[in-house]
């Protein structure tokens, strides 16, 4: 199992630059990967620039661009000239985002994702190939053609020359379908809140040589309930806010797991501005299960569990030096 470093998305007043010295020891300590996301505040593809520019070695991969946030083209022209830049390190992962995003800050419908995710992909693969550009689909037109068209369109392909012509394509997915559309067109997948002991139960068997780089949050040091604690209020946010009633991946993917009662109350309060009660009500054995918290030796224990997941790539979201270091001598 390979080891990368998951940045997130940065909080406001926080500078992506400063993370620079955490990510070089990443790649000191032997960690293949490092990771950055986007909601609506920091974007991705800035702090890998900047990551990748600062290191010589670690790949550089987002978890995840937006798909409604950039036209299938752009993305394939920012994928290629990310990867000859970096020297061939960039992975791209591409996610729909949640309705409340992709309609609320993107302006864009929300739709049929599956249908869209499914050209998206089929384009930007085209594109890297350096094809003429061309595709009549639900969602995408190209060139287009409809309300207001000009008629001077034409195919058009990728001008630079892209180092790799096949750059590994990641999908973020958590839902049944979605994840099923991942194993079928991607390269890999970026799943979060996995529970390694329900991980088959909950996604499947995924293809032979299927990549998948999995997010767990990790904590080290001896107060375990202090640690668990500091990490409820990520879990109460995802869980609880991420999404409307009804629409929100993350609840429904903790209920599959077997907490479904307790995601309801997490939701329920968290919807209904009790941001503190929805914290509070977020289990200790829930933080554990998606987590790594604790001392060495826990965390050692519990990754025997991981072991047996397919999981190829374990991505740490964590601010700790020291939790790197703890990985690193475990698993590398």
């Amino acid at each position: 199992m390979r080891l990368g470093l998951n940045l997130g998305y940065q909080t406001p007043g926080r500078n992506p630059a400063e993370l620079v010295p955490l990510v070089q020891r990443a790649e000191t300590l032997g960690f293949d990967s490092v990771w950055a996301a986007e909601s609506w505040g920091t974007d991705a593809v800035t702090v890998l620039a900047w990551m990748a520019a600062c290191t010589s070695r670690i790949k550089v991969g987002s978890a995840i661009m937006q798909i409604p946030g950039r036209t299938p083209a752009n993305t394939a022209m920012t994928a290629a000239t990310l990867d000859l830049m970096s020297g061939g390190r960039f992975l791209l992962g591409l996610g729909t985002s949640g309705p409340q995003v992709v309609e609320g800050w993107h302006g864009q419908p929300w739709g049929k994702p599956l249908v869209k995710t499914r050209e998206y992909v089929e384009i930007v693969r085209a594109a890297l190939r350096r094809e003429l550009v061309e595709h009549d689909g639900e969602h995408y037109r190209i060139p287009y053609h409809g309300p207001g068209e000009s008629g001077l369109g034409k195919p058009l392909k990728l001008m630079l020359r892209p180092l790799r012509a096949q750059i590994p394509i990641y999908l973020a997915a958590i839902g049944p379908k979605n994840v099923a559309l991942a194993f079928e067109i991607a390269d890999g997948w970026l799943p979060i809140f996995v529970v390694p002991e329900r991980f088959r139960d909950a996604y499947g068997t995924p293809p032979a040589g299927f990549e998948i780089a999995a997010t767990v949050n990790v904590l080290v040091g001896d107060d375990v309930d202090g640690l668990r604690n500091s990490l409820k209020p990520h879990v109460a946010l995802y869980v609880g806010g991420m999404g409307a009633k009804g629409k929100n991946f993350y609840n429904a993917l903790v209920s599959r797991y077997g907490w479904e009662a307790e995601a309801a109350e997490i939701q329920e309060l968290y919807l209904a501005g009790k941001q503190r009660e929805a914290i509070a009500a977020v289990p200790d054995e829930l933080v554990d299960a998606v987590s790594l918290v604790g001392p060495k030796e826990r965390i050692r224990e519990r990754l025997e569990a991981w072991r047996e997941t397919p999981v190829t790539t374990l991505l740490v979201g964590s601010p700790q030096p020291e939790a790197l270091e703890t990985l690193a001598e475990i698993l590398l």
